[in-house]
């Protein structure tokens, strides 16, 4: 069984019409979703994806190269802790409960009194 090249993905299933097929494609050229495998097999002429869906039943299996999927997986998480710091330096409050303020100071945060009802408020709220 020869290796498979980095970012490729070979399926194995039956087909219909011309029994067991082998297709290697790029690893996004294939996907899995509603029980079904789908290639990617051409574009139409608005560049719309023209998909081939493979019941999962009549898959006999997919091989993919997992290092690429790690490096992927690496690569969306660093985006995430990027965006994530970013987020954090705009944000007007930090995880301490201080308010921050444009110059990078930060200040106590205060309570605000709120006044009682009357009681006459109360037994408005309440109904009769």
């Amino acid at each position: 069984m020869e290796e498979l090249e980095l970012g490729q993905a070979t399926i194995v299933y039956e087909d219909s019409e011309d029994g067991v097929v082998e297709e290697t494609v790029d690893n996004e050229q294939l996907v899995y979703a509603r029980d079904h495998w789908m290639v990617k097999m051409d574009s139409d002429e608005q560049g719309n994806d023209l998909m081939y869906q493979i019941p999962a039943q009549r898959v006999y299996h997919v091989r993919r190269n997992v290092q690429q999927f790690e490096d992927e997986a690496r690569s969306v998480r660093h985006q995430v802790e990027n965006i994530a710091k970013d987020l954090q330096r705009k944000l007007p409050m930090g995880g301490d409960g201080r308010t921050r303020h444009r110059g990078g100071s930060q200040q106590e945060p205060h309570e605000i009194p709120v006044e009682e009802s009357a009681e006459s408020d109360r037994e408005r709220e309440a109904g009769p």
